[in-house]
């Protein structure tokens, strides 16, 4: 069984014959065996053990998970922590306001005392990453029903993490490869990490929805945070007795630049991809999941769009919610672009068809045919899923909201009590409130629920959805303000006079609110009748895929490089520094400059915008030390392999210098989670001279300067 298991988890190298680019997102522990030798001899100068080690401080140390999905990176001995600005725009977000509007006009801390707290914000390192399939499938072999395999499979991963506790260190085996592979990580993670600078709408947000995913790019997407510690150095919650972090490594600073053809490395968190799918998935994303998404979510942002453009007050509530819903969904247009200009779906038959012909009389050989078969089953409870996701996850929020009290409900509408509850859901409330908007809410939802009724089989709907439209006839407007009108969770005052004297009563009557009742029937649709199918024929889809994923790597090894599909793990991307050909007859160049952002400068407007200060250091060319050929170099292009998560990843030169900070890809690139184009997927990047030029120069906090290691 090893022998097949090492076989199978074979990774096979081909030579380079198009661009730089280099496919695959590599485990940094691995990179000895399978990567160094091809990194120096693309220029690379430092060793895998510079990289990742465990027997002393290497970059990973610098590297660090920032908040739910994000990747950030320490660049002083002070704890000084670099990402995003979209990564730190919720935090940066909740601490603004019409008075202090640091979305708009930026943040600057300029002391310790000054920095701002984020209750639940967490930066989170990896102390150690570890092979361990060999522990974990001892023993199990594909044919093995699903049920035994996951309590095998479980039992030793329990067995296995026991063994290895130590204080201060989480540990978890992450399933990689569809399960063929199994992966040890042990983790560090700080809850006291606060905001320390953060650059005007015209840096950080530059270009907005426009230029999102697009080049060439002029943005400035990043914020500064410092990670917090007790005095002895270890993790602790918030605490005015906390000091600043020492890292056992920070990264230094590079002010040396780039030209095309540099090596680049990124390092971080890469979030999911799926690159060896078959090609009857590929199909459902493309013509279905896809363009469903999209049309729901283009519904929204014309809403909240139009909201955030009435006032400053909803223009700062509803900035975060919009990036979330925003980003997606032209990623998912991109997507569907690229992967239409690969062919991809013929690409992927081929593949399928070459698989086929190898299974034959092999174990592989039913995974395929069983994958279609399931696929065509599932579809129309996949298609129900994605929809009852975007209505309830990004479409109309009271819903959401509402859910949130189905316990406290219960509980006293069967006589008892819950005071500690009661507290609780009573502060939540304002918080909620705070970043609401009952008028925008009630469009969405009228928007909204006519395209979830149209693309969802009705059986997977709940009752109530056809009687409202029935009782109104088809009036969705009118709908929605005779469910919003009628309940007390339309306001935090009317919801918050209910709960100053809950009782039995208020719990009856709050289970008979509309909002509440349409928020139940929804999720009790949802959760009863197409979730239960949905999960197992997803259960079997993965074991399928197990088989299909671990055949390919035997039956087809020269058929491409092998390496596991992105699952927030830690990994390295490489590549070089190197513009691309979107079309034919456009070329794209490497590099922008601030001579962009004065070109897309528009007064007033809500994307290109500029304020006073840095538009006059712009126009008087005031760049200080961080000029090149008397040019400030702004964003960059290469060739690394990079998606979501990788956001706020450091971008580093040959020698593990940090040159930039990766923020976007092209949107050429967008299909490169599916299907990678080594001649046009492109990550961008914030060329960390405009970082550091706008913290000096506009921001004037020359204290963040000289915390840095830098080389000139």
């Amino acid at each position: 069984m090893m022998k097949k298991i090492t076989l199978i988890l074979g990774l096979i190298f081909l030579t380079l014959t198009r661009s730089f680019a280099v496919e695959g997102m590599w485990l940094p522990f691995l990179l000895k065996s399978l990567n160094e030798s091809e990194m120096k001899t693309m220029g690379m100068r430092m060793s895998a053990e510079d990289i990742y080690s465990v027997n002393q401080a290497s970059l990973k140390d610098a590297i660090f998970i920032f908040g739910g999905g994000c990747t950030s990176e320490i660049i002083s001995s002070q704890g000084l922590l670099l990402t995003n600005h979209h990564c730190g725009f919720g935090q940066i977000q909740f601490h603004s306001s019409v008075k202090n509007d640091y979305l708009k006009n930026g943040f600057v801390a300029k002391n310790l005392s000054e920095e701002l707290p984020n209750e639940g914000l967490t930066a989170t390192r990896i102390t150690f990453m570890e092979d361990v399939t060999a522990i974990i499938l001892n023993g199990i072999s594909f044919s093995k029903p699903e049920a035994e395999r996951e309590a095998k499979v479980k039992a030793a991963i329990t067995k296995l993490t026991s063994e290895r506790s130590k204080t201060g260190i989480d540990l978890q085996v992450k399933p990689f490869a569809y399960g063929n592979q199994y992966i040890l990580i042990g983790t560090e993670t700080f809850k006291d990490v606060r905001l320390v600078f953060a650059p005007p709408a015209g840096v950080g947000k530059f270009g907005g929805d426009t230029d999102n995913w697009v080049w060439p790019r002029h943005t400035g997407d990043f914020s500064v945070f410092r990670i917090y510690a007790d005095k002895n150095n270890n993790p602790n919650p918030y605490s005015k007795d906390n000091v600043p972090y020492v890292p056992k490594k920070h990264l230094t600073v590079s002010l040396k630049g780039i030209k095309p053809g540099d090596f680049t490395m990124v390092y971080g968190f890469p979030g999911r991809t799926t690159q060896y799918l078959p090609a009857v998935a590929v199909d459902y994303i493309m013509n279905t999941q896809n363009p469903l998404r999209v049309k729901m979510r283009e519904a929204s942002l014309e809403i909240i769009g139009n909201t955030m453009r009435s006032s400053d007050d909803l223009r700062i509530r509803y900035a975060a919610k919009q990036a979330r819903i925003s980003n997606a969904y032209k990623k998912w247009i991109g997507e569907g672009k690229g992967l239409r200009r690969l062919d991809a779906l013929t690409v992927k038959k081929a593949v399928d068809a070459r698989f086929t012909e190898k299974a034959k009389g092999t174990e592989f050989e039913p995974a395929l045919d069983k994958l279609a078969t399931l696929y065509t089953e599932n579809a129309a409870y996949n298609k129900a899923y994605d929809a009852y996701i975007e209505w309830l996850v990004f479409g109309p929020e009271i819903f959401r909201f509402a859910r949130n009290f189905e316990k406290l409900s219960d509980t006293y509408a069967s006589g008892k009590t819950d005071t500690l509850e009661l507290r609780k859901l009573r502060k939540n409330a304002a918080g909620f409130y705070k970043n609401w908007d009952l008028e925008t809410d009630k469009k969405i939802f009228a928007a909204l629920t006519p395209i979830f009724m149209e693309n969802v089989d009705a059986k997977f709907q709940p009752a109530i959805l056809a009687e409202g439209k029935t009782q109104h006839g088809g009036n969705y407007q009118t709908w929605a303000e005779a469910v919003y009108g009628s309940s007390f969770f339309a306001s935090a005052e009317t919801l918050d006079a209910q709960l100053a004297k809950f009782n039995k009563k208020s719990a009856l009557k709050m289970q008979a609110d509309p909002v509440y009742k349409l928020m139940k029937a929804m999720y009790g649709k949802l959760l009863d009748d197409v979730n239960p199918v949905y999960e197992a024929k997803s259960a079997e889809i993965e074991k399928n895929m197990r088989l299909f994923m671990a055949g390919l790597m035997k039956l087809l090894p020269n058929e491409r490089r092998y390496w596991p599909d992105a699952n927030s793990t830690l990994r390295v991307t490489y590549g070089k520094v190197e513009g691309y050909e979107p079309m034919d007859g456009t070329i794209y160049t490497p590099m922008t400059t601030a001579d962009g952002v004065l070109e897309k400068y528009v007064p007033g407007d809500e994307e290109f915008d500029l304020d006073e200060k840095l538009l006059r250091l712009l126009q008087t060319k005031d760049y200080g030390r961080y000029a090149s050929n008397g040019k400030l170099p702004v964003a960059f292009t290469a060739s690394n392999h990079t998606t979501g998560g990788n956001s706020g990843s450091p971008v580093l030169n040959a020698d593990g210098h940090l040159i930039g900070i990766n923020f976007d890809r092209s949107w050429e690139s967008t299909m490169s989670d599916i299907m990678f184009d080594p001649n046009r997927c492109r990550n961008i990047t914030c060329d960390i001279r405009y970082v550091l030029w706008v913290i000096e120069k506009w921001g004037g906090a020359d204290h963040l300067i000289r915390e840095m290691d830098i080389q000139q």
